[in-house]
């Protein structure tokens, strides 16, 4: 982020109050000391306490301010409970930023004994975030005042394959999202759908293939966040991503047959986890085309 834009991110967030979902590791993770040392009160939501006390000492110790919050959301009454904590205990809410997520990385035909994963991945990457807005929206049409930011996936504009349980319940965030927006436009509440390239974070760390492709660093997907506080458009995507949505408008055969090729040439989770397989030349100059998205 150049120093003009990050200039502009810290008068913005300056003493304002964030909320951030899935704020233990990864992309919240380096969100949630962000907007800490830009001297924002972060709100950290997150299953594991003892994870979240840690993350709280850490931005304590550089002199920031930190409230934690521990809450399963995949758990609608734990949503409610931890959202009436978190409403009494400050005054309001500046901004939400939805970033806990679940990815199951499984080809269609692989996973017709699997229907769980469909139901648990859309319990929390859409129902939970749905839940928490909300139960967050009413004090931000009170106030007049809001900002909800979801961490999307470029995979929902690039239609990416082996990834129909996660890039579904994106997508269904976002159709939500769209409409609310229209909605809350005349009380000042922005809504914004990050389309995050694959990111380099512990959950991809399974599929061992992916330490070989192209990935964002977790201090670039916050930049990401960042671009997205400051300038509160509706959708930041990367070049790739805008173009993998023009190309399913305009030529969806096309995109279609791009994405074929990329899941004919990478193996499946079952073939990949566990075992440090390199990518022949073929596969890295593929993944090299398409940066950033999910094989």
């Amino acid at each position: 982020m150049n120093s003009k834009l990050e200039k502009l991110f810290k008068a913005r967030v300056k003493g304002k109050v964030v909320l951030i979902t899935g704020a233990s590791s990864g992309i919240g993770l380096t969100v949630a000391h962000k907007l800490a040392d830009a001297g924002a009160h972060v709100l950290l939501v997150a299953r594991t306490v003892e994870t979240l006390e840690q993350v709280k000492q850490e931005i304590e110790a550089k002199g920031g301010k930190a409230s934690i919050f521990p809450c399963d959301l995949n758990d609608m009454d734990a949503i409610d409970e931890t959202s009436k904590q978190i409403l009494a205990s400050v005054d309001h809410i500046d901004i939400l930023i939805n970033n806990a997520g679940r990815s199951i990385r499984r080809a269609v035909h692989e996973s017709l004994d699997r229907f769980h994963d469909f139901e648990r991945t859309m319990q929390l990457n859409y129902f939970g975030a749905v839940r928490l807005v909300m139960n967050i929206l009413p004090q931000m049409i009170e106030r007049r005042d809001g900002h909800i930011i979801n961490i999307s996936s470029i995979g929902v504009l690039a239609n990416a394959t082996r990834f129909s349980a996660y890039v579904a319940s994106k997508a269904a965030l976002d159709a939500f999202s769209r409409c609310l927006a229209a909605e809350v436009h005349s009380h000042k509440i922005a809504i914004t759908s990050v389309y995050m390239p694959l990111v380099r974070t512990p959950m991809i760390a399974p599929t061992k293939i992916y330490k070989y492709v192209p990935t964002l660093s977790p201090e670039q997907a916050a930049d990401l966040v960042a671009y997205a506080i400051v300038k509160r458009p509706k959708k930041i995507a990367t070049h790739l991503g805008y173009l993998a949505s023009l190309t399913y408008a305009v030529a969806p055969d096309v995109n279609n047959k791009l994405m074929s090729i990329g899941f004919n040439l990478f193996p499946s989770s079952t073939a990949s986890v566990g075992k440090q397989e390199r990518l022949n030349w073929v596969q890295k100059a593929y993944a090299r085309l398409f940066p950033g998205e999910h094989w």
